[in-house]
């Protein structure tokens, strides 16, 4: 029995309504990633579960990570052209680089009978969803829960406090020095996310760090300083996106920011280059069989274990389960085992699911998508959960979001849709979230 079966027997005899979980969690969730809104449980992870998917997520971001110099002989623009990167955005993030790709980030996955299965990872301050643990606390009110997660020795990790010590670590701050931080994103998103920005900013009071959200172009470059006002600051939390670089005037509203960074005069965190290590067109290159021999043995048994075959649109013979086929007519015939996906946009931008399309449809996009930046992946099968209801059960589909950060892996974001045949699963869309909690 697994530790869901175990929570899903007790509450049936003794838990909470679900009603009432949601009644008491709404409140605390308020202009939060979770917009208000719950599941009626948490999720659980046993131990073996948790300890494997922390050490394959570390060697995925380690064979990420290091593509450029066993594919591209060091060369990032070539990298980032290859992925799909327009020429602007190569500049950018040449000029926006780290000295070392950074850790944060967070993979989406879907879990079936055989473990976990990547659909993307995407790498950057730019992932959302790190107050998640706003809830673990929430949940944590309702003593059947509490008194579940103590028997089982249940933990989660504290996202948030996570983040600050992955800013402190990459951003190089002094020891005994209070980081002041501009959580900047583009002028023209910035207004929709301001009152979450807020709060988030509140959170990172007690945890060491003066954070003040603001548009991008209220940051100001004088006296070798980043300025926000009359405060200098030291570390810029990036929010806006590679893909916002392509927007018109977006290059001279950067202009300050780029330039003290290469200058050393301020961390931006993360760094433009994270986004081209998460971009769907990397994870091509990862499943592509072209370039297995690159890589230790312990990666591609990571690689093979959680990666679903991945490729770039390209014209041409391509390699699937060993055997050589066009991958045009690879795709088109089939349509139902397939996900078009666009490398470098997020939220589920672009995305089309093969099984969920007519078969007229599918072609023409295929086809607009060749030789283009888009990729094309194997769908993964993903097994439902079993949540309550006040008058029974209903199954729910979940996206496990998994965070990295500097120390490993850093808490959980728990997507759901009761779409079963699979679909786009976002906040911003529709999808209701939770937490979890795993065995030590």
């Amino acid at each position: 029995m697994s530790l869901t079966d175990d929570y899903l027997r007790a509450a049936a005899d003794r838990g909470p309504k679900a009603s009432a979980v949601l009644a008491a969690a709404a409140p605390e969730l308020d202009a939060t990633t979770y917009l208000g809104r719950c599941l009626s449980r948490p999720t659980f992870l046993e131990a073996a579960p948790y300890r494997q998917l922390v050490a394959d997520l570390d060697l995925l971001h380690s064979a990420l990570t290091r593509l450029p110099e066993r594919v591209f002989g060091g060369d990032l623009a070539e990298f980032a052209r290859t992925v799909g990167m327009a020429e602007t955005q190569v500049q950018a993030i040449c000029r926006g680089r780290g000295p070392a790709p950074s850790r944060m980030g967070r993979a989406d996955l879907y879990r079936d009978a055989d473990g976990f299965h990547l659909l993307e990872i995407n790498l950057g301050s730019t992932v959302g969803g790190v107050d998640n643990p706003v809830l673990n606390a929430a949940m944590l009110e309702h003593p059947f829960i509490a008194e579940f997660v103590a028997a089982n020795d249940l933990t989660y990790a504290e996202t948030m406090t996570e983040v600050v010590r992955t800013i402190i670590t990459e951003a190089k701050v002094p020891t005994g020095v209070r980081p002041v931080m501009a959580i900047a994103d583009f002028p023209d998103s910035y207004p929709d996310l301001e009152r979450q920005l807020h709060k988030s900013a509140q959170m990172l009071e007690p945890l060491g760090i003066d954070a003040i959200p603001c548009p991008v172009d209220a940051l100001e470059y004088r006296d070798d300083r980043i300025w926000l006002g009359d405060r200098a600051i030291d570390v810029v939390f990036r929010l806006f996106m590679i893909e916002d670089v392509l927007k018109p005037g977006a290059v001279e509203l950067l202009e300050p920011v780029l330039q003290a960074a290469e200058r050393g005069h301020v961390s931006i965190f993360t760094p433009l280059d994270a986004e081209l290590y998460g971009s769907k067109g990397a994870l091509a290159l990862l499943s592509d069989e072209a370039y297995r021999d690159r890589y230790p043995a312990d990666e591609l048994a990571v690689l093979d274990r959680i990666l679903p075959w991945t490729r770039m649109v390209r014209s041409g013979p391509v390699t699937v389960d060993g055997a050589s086929v066009d991958l045009e007519e690879y795709a088109l015939a089939n349509r139902e085992e397939l996900v078009l996906k666009p490398t470098a946009l997020h939220g589920g931008d672009g995305v089309l699911l093969g099984w969920l399309t007519d078969d007229e449809t599918w072609t023409a996009k295929v086809r607009e998508a060749m030789d283009n930046p888009w990729v094309l992946q194997r769908r993964i099968r993903p097994v439902p959960e079993v949540f309550p209801t006040d008058d029974g059960s209903e199954e729910w589909l979940l996206t496990w979001g998994a965070f990295l950060v500097a120390d490993g892996l850093g808490g959980f974001l728990i997507r759901g849709s009761q779409e079963l045949d699979g679909g786009v699963v976002n906040m911003a869309t529709g999808a209701t979230a939770t937490c979890c909690f795993h065995q030590r």
